[in-house]
């Protein structure tokens, strides 16, 4: 069965189809997308999740426990690795 998709428009002014209420601008998000640093090597969901959360370093992130990541909206489980490899690659791990 296939979905029906509506015509959207973002405050941008980008026009786009989505089967969904979700609000998320695809040309928005690619345009926003980090192209270095850990937030890069994320999915936009776990990315926006850190960043609503005003995680955006690597100390910030540190000060919290992967339970206390995974329960924020947009970050799933399959997230965990690659920040903790960030971490681990700057010399920090998650909190206790």
């Amino acid at each position: 069965m296939a979905s029906k998709k509506s015509l959207k428009v973002c405050p941008n002014g980008h026009k786009f189809y989505k089967s969904t209420d979700c609000p998320t601008c695809p040309i928005c998000e690619a345009e926003s997308r980090p192209e270095s640093g850990f937030l890069s090597r994320l999915s936009g969901p776990a990315r926006r999740a850190l960043e609503h959360h005003g995680i955006l370093s690597l100390e910030a992130l540190s000060k919290l426990s992967e339970k206390e990541v995974l329960k924020l909206h947009g970050m799933g489980p399959a997230s965990i690795p690659a920040l903790r490899k960030a971490l681990e690659e700057a010399g920090l791990r998650f909190s206790s």
